[in-house]
């Protein structure tokens, strides 16, 4: 296995190379206590407030991708191959400001200015891929992330509108930075060792993360770090040895077949979320309110499976719809379906030195009827109380087979058999919904939490039911509150 041990990385337009390097040393830690650029703030530390939101920017075919990230949870040895930018970086050459800082400052959008540079760069980041006027919905997506305790954001949309208009990058900007990052890359292993000599690993290949999986069973894998970085930053964790899978060929890919769409495991949600958005509208809906946009850019599906929550948001609507996982070790791959992959609360059938590698989601039968929903005290960025998805074959009135999944409500996200064997044969009527909502009582006996309580959660996951019932019986019934979609979760 051929190895390099520094990280390389453009931070604005210059090159960095930096050996021993901290292993758990966030990308925020490293702005502002090395790089000196104080711009990125912190505020929570945990992925919330946006305070601390940078650009990635990394090669996509003959063009770039720029994506909105946390920097507090970001561990900064993820960005090698990349570009990093920050607040710093908008100025041109003859420090006037960026075309999105002029619209901020036009519009009145900044008060005490501590959370300004997240919410410039979510904007910088909506900008760069953007051509046409933005809906409020997208604004109201590109700044879900980012928080503002002064300001009030009419301002702050007014600013994003007033911005997008504006295009101030030449082709020969994009072209030189395309090129040095495709200059950046390599297949070798980057194994960097911290001063206390822990050891992050980030492979090229599957051969190298097979080797290094099978010398450090024990390690920790890394996906979008949405949850380690929190080890890190609020359990004060330093796991060791790490191995990232972000520089995996092919993992990241989201491939359409006739019958299926095969998702890596580093796909992120926002790579996926179009795809499965185009024949699954709820389930699509049901990832745009996972996180804000930087945690959709770099938090993965299959992190969200491998990770076993049972308050994880995508195993109730993939287990309705009959994913199936595939695991591998060393060169031997195995699949299952999604809802035996789960065994016991933190466990889960797969080994120590065995990944997810992908998940494939069956494209949906024409006589089935699908639904998931998500429920949480805020309507987006938050964790769900109760997640649950629904899934009925039909034949006229007829259930022919139906599936029931429920997260929050078991040790890990379950299936209802006794709901399920209720409605499978009978006509899909009020008696039978009665018979399949009592027979959730068999099927879970849920936990009270901070989130929720057993009974609140019994109810909820008893009248989601209902509400399936009455939008399936009904389509013409307003059950959505909120929302840009016809899909639109309530």
């Amino acid at each position: 296995m051929k190895t390099r041990t520094h990280i390389r990385f453009l931070l604005g337009g210059q090159e960095r190379r930096l050996d021993s390097v901290d292993t758990t040393l966030t990308v925020l830690d490293y702005l502002r206590d090395h790089a000196r650029r104080t711009g990125t703030k912190e505020g929570c530390a945990e992925g919330d407030c946006g305070a601390c939101t940078v650009v990635v920017v990394r090669p996509e075919g003959d063009s770039l991708r720029y994506q909105a990230i946390n920097a507090c949870i970001q561990l900064l040895a993820t960005l090698d191959g990349s570009q990093l930018l920050t607040v710093e970086d908008l100025a041109g050459a003859d420090g006037a400001m960026h075309a999105v800082q002029e619209a901020m400052v036009a519009e009145n959008a900044s008060q005490c200015g501590f959370c300004t540079p997240g919410f410039v760069m979510s904007l910088y980041a909506l900008h760069q891929q953007t051509t046409a006027e933005p809906s409020l919905q997208e604004i109201n997506d590109c700044f879900a992330g980012n928080l503002c305790r002064c300001t009030g954001y009419g301002p702050i949309i007014a600013a994003a509108r007033r911005a997008i208009a504006q295009d101030d990058e030449t082709n020969s900007e994009v072209t030189d930075v395309l090129a040095r990052l495709q200059a950046l890359a390599d297949t070798r292993t980057l194994a960097v060792t911290g001063p206390d000599g822990s050891r992050f690993f980030a492979p090229a290949t599957v051969d190298d993360l097979a080797a290094l999986l099978a010398a450090h069973p024990a390690a920790t894998i890394l996906a979008g770090a949405t949850d380690v970085g929190l080890w890190i930053t609020k359990d004060l964790q330093r796991p060791d040895p790490i191995i990232y899978l972000g520089r995996v060929a092919g993992l990241g890919q989201v491939t359409e077949t006739a019958s299926a769409l095969e998702i890596g495991a580093m796909a992120t949600y926002s790579d996926a979320m179009a795809a499965i958005a185009a024949h699954y509208p709820d389930f699509g809906e049901l990832i745009r309110r996972i996180g804000s946009r930087q945690i959709r850019n770099a938090g993965t599906i299959g992190g969200n499976v491998a990770n076993g929550s049972p308050i994880g948001d995508t195993p109730p609507a993939l287990i309705v719809a009959g994913a199936t996982v595939t695991l591998r070790k060393g060169k031997t791959q195995r699949s299952m379906p999604l809802d035996e992959f789960f065994i016991a609360y933190g466990q889960q059938d797969r080994a120590p030195d065995e990944i997810v590698e992908t998940i494939t989601l069956p494209k949906p039968d024409p006589a089935t009827r699908f639904a998931c929903y998500k429920i949480s005290k805020r309507f987006d960025q938050d964790i769900s109380a109760v997640c649950g998805g629904f899934a009925l074959r039909m034949a006229g009135q007829k259930i022919e087979a139906a599936r029931i999944a429920f997260g929050g409500m078991a040790a890990t996200p379950k299936r209802a058999a006794a709901a399920e064997a209720a409605l499978t044969g009978q006509n899909w009527t009020e008696a039978t919904l009665d018979r399949a909502v009592s027979a959730l009582e068999t099927d879970y006996s849920p936990i009270g939490d901070h989130r929720a309580g057993a009974a609140y959660r019994m109810t909820v996951a008893q009248n989601l039911l209902r509400k399936f019932f009455v939008e399936t019986s009904d389509p013409t019934a307003k059950t959505r509150l909120v929302g840009h979609a016809s899909a639109a979760h309530g």
